[in-house]
C-alpha cells in the first residue's frame, strides 16, 4: 500500500483550505501537512524518532568531540560523509569547499528538483578546544554541542525514520553538512554549492536546521558586510617625531564619526567596532594599526548606504588628520579590506515552504515564531531560493561559550524533531 493511500482517509476529511494564525494574521494554507500528520506512516516514522533516541544522542557525543574549528573542519567533515554513506544515501561526496552530501532519492525523475536539508560542520571554537561532552542528568555540555552539532545527528535520525516507515517523497532529499557557516567563514560553504555544485540549479526549497528551538522559523536574512581597516603613517618616536600625523588619531575620529550616525528601527540596521589592535610599543608613534568593523541590515539597500557612509568616514577621518599635523615624512593612509560578505534577502511569508514549516509546528502544538537571522539560509535567500532556517528540537543555551549545552530530555526532543521531519515530508511530497 503506497502512502497516498493510507493517507486517504486524513485527505477524505481535509477542507480546501484551513488557515493559521501568526502574529495575529491569518494565513491561507493548502499545505499537506494535516494529512501527513494523520497518517500511519508518519505515526511509525515519529515512533521510531523515539526509538531510536538514544542513537541520535550517541551520534551528538560522537560529532562534537571531533573538533571542527574555522576553516579545519576536515575530519569532522570525512566522520559525517561516513554517517550519510552508512545510512544507504547515493551520490554521497565531499565537494571542493569541503561541504559533505549525499542523496536520498525520491520517486520522481533522476535530475528533477530536490529538497536540500542542511546542517552546518563548523563550530566557533579553536583547534586546542577541549570538546569532551559532559553529561548531567538529561543536560549535555561541550562547545559547539548545539551549534550545530546536534542538528547533523538530528538529519541522520531524519534518514532512519523515513527508512523506518518505509517513506517515498515525490522529490530527492539532499542531506548537506556544510563548512564556514560561522564568522568569517562567511557562509563559504553554502555559497560554493549554490554558485559552483552541481545540485545549484535544482533546489526547490532549501531547509538550514540550526540550534534548538523548532518554533522559531528564520524566513529573513540579516546581511552584514565586515571590513578590517588598516591605517598607516610614517610612525617615530612619541618624543621625537611628535606633530607627525598619527594613524591612530585617524583611526579613532573614523570610530567616532561612525557611532555619529543615526539609523531609522525600520528596517533594522547596526554597525560595531569590534577588534582593535597595532602599534609595537608605548613610546612610539604606530606606523600601522587597524580595527574591524560589522555592519548588519535586514535590507540590501539600507546595508549599501550605510557601507558607502561608512567608507565616507575613512576617507574623511584620513584627510582631517592629515591637514592637523605634519605630513613630512609621509601621509596617513587607509585600506578598507572586506573579511565578511552576507548578502541580505528574504524568504515570502505566504511562500508554499513556510506555509508548510508553520502549519507542522502546529500540528505538533507549538506556536510559529518568524525572525530575521544571518544564517545559511541568506545565500538561497538572496538568489531567490525559498530557504528557512529552524531549530532541530528540544532546548539548549549558551551558545558560542564554553559551557554550551543542551537537554537531550527524549519526549520534548522527538517532539520537536517531529516538526522538521513533518515539514520535510510536506515540502518535498510523499508518494
Amino acid at each position: 500500500m503506497t502512502l497516498r493511500d493510507r493517507l486517504a482517509p486524513a485527505l477524505a476529511g481535509l477542507s480546501a483550505a484551513c488557515f493559521l494564525s501568526l502574529g495575529g494574521v491569518a494565513l491561507a494554507s493548502e499545505t499537506p501537512v494535516p494529512a501527513i500528520a494523520a497518517s500511519a506512516a508518519f505515526a511509525e516514522a515519529k515512533a521510531h524518532l523515539a526509538k531510536d533516541f538514544d542513537r541520535t544522542v550517541a551520534d551528538i557525543i560522537t560529532l562534537t568531540e571531533i573538533p571542527a574549528p574555522p576553516f579545519q573542519e576536515a575530519e569532522r567533515a570525512k566522520a559525517y560523509l561516513a554517517m550519510l554513506e552508512a545510512h544507504g544515501l547515493t551520490q554521497t561526496t565531499t565537494d571542493a569547499e569541503g561541504n559533505v552530501m549525499g542523496l536520498r532519492r525520491g520517486a520522481g525523475p533522476a535530475g528533477g528538483p530536490l529538497v536540500v536539508v542542511s546542517a552546518h560542520l563548523d563550530t566557533v571554537f579553536p583547534a586546542d578546544t577541549d570538546v569532551t561532552v559532559r553529561r548531567e542528568g538529561t543536560r549535555l555540555m561541550a562547545p559547539g554541542i548545539g551549534d550545530d552539532t546536534r542538528s547533523l545527528a538530528t538529519l541522520l535520525a531524519f534518514i532512519r525514520a523515513m527508512d523506518a516507515a518505509g517513506l517515498v517523497t515525490e522529490q530527492d532529499i539532499l542531506f548537506l553538512g556544510t563548512v564556514g557557516e560561522e564568522g568569517q567563514g562567511d557562509l563559504r560553504g553554502v555559497r560554493h554549492f549554490f554558485t559552483e555544485g552541481p545540485y545549484r540549479d535544482r533546489v526547490s526549497a532549501f531547509f538550514s536546521f540550526d540550534g534548538s528551538d523548532p518554533t522559531r522559523v528564520v524566513t529573513g536574512a540579516v546581511g552584514s558586510k565586515r571590513y578590517r581597516t588598516f591605517f598607516r603613517g610614517p610612525g617615530g618616536h612619541s618624543y621625537g617625531a611628535f606633530g607627525l600625523v598619527n594613524p591612530m588619531a585617524a583611526m579613532a575620529r573614523a570610530t567616532a564619526k561612525l557611532y555619529e550616525i543615526e539609523l531609522p528601527p525600520s528596517p533594522r540596521t547596526t554597525y560595531s567596532a569590534s577588534v582593535t589592535g597595532g602599534g609595537v610599543s608605548v613610546n612610539s608613534i604606530p606606523a600601522e594599526v587597524y580595527t574591524e568593523y560589522d555592519m548588519r541590515s535586514e535590507s540590501p539597500e539600507a546595508l549599501a548606504r550605510l557601507e558607502a557612509q561608512l567608507l565616507a568616514i575613512f576617507q574623511d577621518s584620513v584627510a582631517a588628520e592629515n591637514a592637523a599635523r605634519s605630513t613630512a615624512q609621509g601621509p596617513i593612509t587607509v585600506e578598507p579590506l572586506v573579511i565578511g560578505d552576507r548578502p541580505a534577502g528574504s524568504t515570502d511569508p505566504d511562500s508554499d515552504l513556510v506555509r508548510s514549516v508553520v502549519a507542522a509546528i502546529e500540528a505538533a502544538g507549538y506556536s510559529a515564531s518568524l525572525s530575521a537571522s544571518s544564517t545559511d539560509s541568506n545565500i538561497p535567500m538572496s538568489l531567490g531560493v525559498p530557504a528557512i532556517t529552524m531549530g532541530a528540537g528540544g532546548s539548549g543555551g549558551r551558545a558560542h561559550a564554553l559551557d554550551e549545552w543542551i537537554d537531550v530530555e527524549p519526549v520534548e526532543n522527538v517532539r520537536g524533531m517531529g516538526v522538521g521531519l513533518l515539514a520535510i515530508l510536506a515540502v518535498a511530497g510523499v508518494r
